[in-house]
Parts: C-alpha cells; sequence; structure tokens
C-alpha cells in the first residue's frame, strides 16, 4: 500500500524557532524546524495510533485575500517581558488541594519576576509542509491504516479544524494553515542552496515513537500484542512507551527552496 503524504500550507506573520545553544536571548534558525512542523500537524490531528514523519519543509510564496506576501520572511529583533520562574507541578497540586492559597507571578513591565530579553524573530514567513503517516504500535490493523488518517486529517485541514491553534515556535506568533490538493503548483522562494549546519530535529527522537503512548482508558482497544500488557498498564496508568526527550539534530541543507528531513535519508546526530 502506497503511503499517503499529508501536504499542509501554513503561514504566519512572526516565527521564532529557537536554537537551543542561545542560553537567555531567543534566537530563529532561519526556516521552520522538523519539531514545529510536527507542532502544528499534530494541533490539527493526533491520535497514539500513529504519528507523523517530516519528509520535506519548502519555503513558498503566498499571497492572503488582502493582498498580503508571505515568504522566505525578514529578519525582526525587539524586546519583550519574559519571567524568570515557572510553577512547579508540587506548587500547582498543592493550590489544587487547597492546602495553599495560590500564588499568582506578574508579569508585565515594573513586575517583579519580569526580565527583559532580546528575539530575533522571522516576519511574514509560509511554509509547506509535506509528511507521511506512520502508524504506531497501539494500531488496531486493518481498523486503524494510514489511509483512514491520512482522510480525516484532509477533511478537517480542509474545513481549518484543529485541538488547539498551531504556532511558529512561540503560542503567541499563530498560524493561518490551509489543505494543500496539489503541491506541485505551490510556488517555492528563491534559494538556491544553502548548508545551515546542525540544526534541532526534534527534542524527542524519530526511532523511538513507534511504540506510541496513551493514557489507559478502559474503553481503549488495543491490538491483542498489547493484551497481556494491560493489567500493568492499568497500574502504571499508561501504554506503550514513555518517551524521555532527547534531542536530536540533523544536518539542515536548502536546496531549491526546500530542506529534505526524511530520517531515513539525512544524517542524525544524538546526544
Amino acid at each position: 500500500m502506497k503511503v499517503p503524504i499529508v501536504s499542509l500550507l501554513v503561514w504566519g506573520d512572526f516565527a521564532c524557532f529557537t536554537r537551543p545553544e542561545m542560553k537567555v536571548e531567543r534566537v530563529s534558525y532561519p526556516i521552520m524546524t522538523p519539531a514545529a512542523a510536527r507542532g502544528v500537524l499534530e494541533a490539527i490531528l493526533w491520535e497514539p495510533q500513529f504519528y507523523y514523519v517530516i519528509q520535506e519543509i519548502s519555503v513558498v510564496k503566498h499571497e492572503t485575500a488582502n493582498g498580503k506576501q508571505y515568504g522566505k520572511g525578514q529578519w525582526l529583533s525587539f524586546r519583550r517581558n519574559e519571567l524568570q520562574s515557572v510553577v512547579s507541578i508540587s506548587s500547582a497540586k498543592s493550590w489544587m488541594n487547597g492546602t495553599k492559597s495560590v500564588s499568582y507571578i506578574h508579569a508585565g513591565g515594573g513586575a517583579e519576576d519580569a526580565t527583559q530579553r532580546n528575539t530575533l524573530a522571522l516576519q511574514s514567513v509560509a511554509y509547506l509542509i509535506q509528511a507521511r503517516i506512520q502508524l504506531s504500535a497501539l494500531a488496531k490493523q486493518p481498523r486503524d491504516n494510514p489511509q483512514k488518517y491520512y482522510e480525516r486529517f484532509r477533511k478537517r485541514a480542509r474545513t481549518g479544524k484543529c485541538f488547539h491553534r498551531p504556532c511558529f515556535g512561540c503560542r503567541e506568533f499563530a498560524v493561518d494553515f490551509e489543505w494543500c490538493e496539489d503541491p506541485s503548483l505551490v510556488p517555492v522562494e528563491n534559494w538556491p542552496e544553502e548548508d545551515l549546519g546542525w540544526m534541532i530535529y526534534d527534542i524527542f527522537d524519530p526511532s523511538h515513537r513507534q511504540e506510541g503512548f496513551a493514557w489507559f482508558r478502559d474503553d481503549l482497544d488495543l491490538p491483542d500484542s498489547y493484551a497481556k500488557k494491560q493489567k500493568q498498564s492499568q497500574k502504571q496508568g499508561y501504554v506503550g512507551t514513555m518517551i524521555e526527550p532527547t534531542p536530536v539534530f540533523f544536518r539542515a541543507q536548502i536546496k531549491d527552496g526546500r530542506m529534505n528531513c526524511d530520517p531515513g535519508q539525512i544524517e542524525i546526530l544524538r546526544s
């Protein structure tokens, strides 16, 4: 069976695909990362029975109905107020149980916890994401198959549905998207060739995602291979494999406005 390829056109006013080597200031990669692309697709549709394998990200030209142009984008530098502290899980549990009163974190100019940080982001960007749908070990065939999830994704993308608004790196940089029926008709930006060096591929190793992961439910219809694991799963609360974040990198290269992201065709560096 030919594996269906989902094609999604995405664009936005701002984007920041933060480089992990920058400890304090936010500095974006010059192009969307595979991790960010996966996040956009999963915002539209995700189930534990399958996962996305990003194959290619293209920098494209796109013009909206109001005449606004999107493409490779321009660099934009600005400063904004961010927070230094985060809410711990133990504190949140104490607030929920009522054992401690809620302690708010105040943001904004002049707040005690706020700090100004510089951001080097991209402005007016547009990309074409192409990815294949891969079944995980939690899929029960023939009920679960790539074509089924492809059709569901296509229907949701065409009607603009998503479980949460996708973003370009930061939550405030919202993404607009539409289904692309014929990727060959989308004009690609003039970006002949460039070696971008090592880029983060994902915070999860793609080779670890095949086992799948889902919080356990009594109505979860699992394949026979997982039938013996159900009792243990009830005790631990989940089925599949809980993956620990393990950042992996790859040698990002642009050729004719396209970046190959297929794990089987690129060099991946594991830490």
